[in-house]
């Protein structure tokens, strides 16, 4: 893996962390072994060739989101900047909620995001359920030494008698039972012999532990419930809090790079490490947990229960709808990994909660398309200019730069003829102050083509108009030396009506009208935007339906072809952003 431009040049504390460690030589002597690693195997394994080891660790219980891809960014990012390896692991523990759809989309994403979890000919793809026997051997050992033991008490129970923020907990009537009892107990919790939620193993630390995570968590639970992987072999799962560390540690990790809320987890992360490898289950060095604030952007939301109630009432039109934040979502409308990845950048890495906007994510694909985006034109709002000093059946050929910046990418040809459609905001029957553009009497270029002089406009019984009328001047066409022979305020872009390209244009803004709709456990579905997508029937410069990536329409903004209904005899396209920041203005 190599880094990405910017990324491994950034600066935070986790780099001052990771060569702190590598500095003092933490790792030295650190062997590796194909997952899952004991103590015992390793001490026959070769050394570590990677110098840190990172993970991106999702539950497969839906798609990844805008946060998620900061978390592959950094993991991803750190691992090629020292010269790593990142894996990607699969936490899945929690059978109800996860299915090999997600684990498919997961993967799908990650690598069109830029990574790969492949490092020197090796795959580093693992699941936290090919540990099952493992952990479960290592649960009978922290019984066996008196640190994990059987519970009868009920969730409720268990709720009760653990305290709170000012209060300790009080022992469980069950902490202090026999070993034998409680290893008879968790293997007849494993056979099945009892019914979910009567009995769990509880790790046994401290219930007067001012940090609630330590009054003694449970670390298995009951669950009679397929798994996707595993089907029905097992009816105990561990919780999420004792796996992830063990798992870290059966991988190798390093660095396990998690989210501000682990921050009080990590007593119990580095509890459950220590005590394994005093009890010779794991060996040293051993991973060590860092937290970073996590992704907070504003007009959407990214809690998964959220989203999946937004794809499942049918709010929008599946996972991958442009307007969600999911990955999917952004790969349809057209975002690219370079801006998503830039964005990622920008945002930074820090230890304090604060929010980005979305705007952030908007221009970041602006900064990112606008250097390399073929141009053309588009018509969303069509309006027909009938150049009327034109013979029917007239065509002369124009050109216009593929890109301004890029002379090397060539030109593009399209026709001027006596028919055009243009933008309905174009023309006014009778125009307010400072309007420019076509107006009877007025003066306007066709870009890349003539001067043309509104001559008037056809209007239908209603008195809408239907046509405008305009005759070119001859002597005025771009690029020749009258080009600037008569003065103009206004330009007009504009398409062939003959040569155009009909297409059907989704117009994709914020999903909510509020920064925070889900702020204080507000409704978040009463801050819908009504007005998100809009959907219209367009006219397109010939030749764009043959781009397969981003291109910038003159004067509308950065579109692309929609992944799923873009088909050769129908044309859909969406717009990812406009040109500028248009919500700066509506929220002023």
């Amino acid at each position: 893996m190599t880094p990405h431009d910017g990324e491994a040049s950034t600066s935070n504390f986790l780099r001052h962390a990771i060569e702190t460690d590598l500095k003092a030589n933490r790792f030295e002597g650190k062997r590796w072994a194909t997952p899952p690693a004991l103590a015992q195997a390793l001490t026959q394994a070769d050394l570590d060739p990677a110098r840190i080891r990172t993970r991106f660790p999702p539950e497969p219980n839906g798609f990844l989101h805008i946060g998620h891809a900061k978390s592959i960014c950094l993991n991803f990012g750190l691992a090629a900047a020292y010269d790593g390896v990142c894996h990607l692991r699969f936490d899945d523990t929690n059978p109800e909620k996860e299915e090999q759809a997600y684990v498919d989309a997961i993967m799908d994403a990650v690598k069109w995001l830029g990574f790969d979890w492949q490092s020197k000919g090796k795959s580093h793809l693992y699941f936290a359920s090919d540990y099952f026997d493992v952990m479960y051997t290592f649960a009978q050992a922290l019984i066996k030494a008196g640190h994990a033991y059987v519970d009868e008490q009920s969730p409720e129970q268990m709720r009760l008698t653990r305290g709170t923020l000012t209060e300790p907990g009080h022992d469980s009537p069950w902490r202090n039972r026999p070993i034998d009892e409680s290893l008879a107990r968790f293997e007849e919790m494993r056979n099945g012999q009892h019914p979910d939620g009567s009995l769990a193993l509880r790790a046994r630390v401290d219930m007067t532990s001012p940090n609630m995570n330590m009054r003694d968590p449970v670390i298995y639970r009951i669950r009679h419930a397929h798994h996707h992987r595993t089907a029905d072999r097992w009816c105990i799962y561990p919780m999420y809090a004792w796996a992830h560390p063990v798992e870290d540690a059966l991988e190798g990790i390093t660095h396990s790079v998690c989210t501000l809320e682990f921050e009080d987890q990590r007593p119990f992360y580095d509890w459950t490490l220590n005590t394994l490898a005093d009890l010779g289950c794991l060996a040293r060095p051993l991973p060590r947990q860092y937290e970073f604030a996590r992704l907070n952007m504003s007009y959407i939301v990214t809690s998964k229960r959220k989203l999946l109630q937004l794809v499942k009432d049918h709010h929008v039109s599946g996972w991958d709808d442009p307007r969600l934040p999911t990955l999917a979502g952004l790969r349809r409308r057209g975002y690219t990994p370079e801006a998503i990845r830039l964005f990622c950048e920008r945002t930074g890495v820090s230890k304090a909660n604060s929010r980005i906007d979305y705007s952030g994510l908007e221009q970041a694909l602006r900064d990112d398309q606008d250097p390399k985006a073929p141009r053309s034109v588009a018509i969303l709002n069509p309006l027909k200019l009938v150049i009327t000093n034109l013979p029917e059946g007239y065509e002369e050929t124009c050109h216009a730069p593929v890109h301004p910046h890029h002379p090397e990418l060539g030109q593009r040809a399209f026709a001027l003829t006596r028919e055009l459609w243009i933008e309905r905001e174009d023309f006014e029957l009778v125009p307010p102050k400072k309007y420019f553009r076509l107006y009877p009497g007025n003066q306007v270029r066709l870009k890349y083509a003539y001067v043309v002089n509104c001559t008037g406009c056809v209007q239908d019984d209603d008195g809408n108009v239907i046509e405008v009328h305009a005759e070119y001047l001859p002597d005025t066409r771009s690029g020749t030396p009258g080009a600037d022979a008569i003065k103009v305020k206004g330009t007009v872009t504009w398409v062939s009506a003959k040569h155009a390209i009909a297409a059907t244009i989704h117009l994709y803004d914020r999903l909510f009208t509020e920064a925070y709709p889900d702020a204080g456990d507000a409704d978040f579905l009463a801050h819908l935007n009504p007005e998100s997508r809009q959907t219209v029937q367009g006219w397109l410069e010939p030749g764009t339906q043959t781009l397969t990536d981003v291109w910038q329409f003159e004067r509308l903004g950065y579109f692309a072809p929609d992944r799923i209904e873009n088909r050769p005899d129908q044309v859909v396209i969406n717009r990812i952003t406009t040109l500028k920041d248009n919500w700066a203005t509506r929220s002023s």
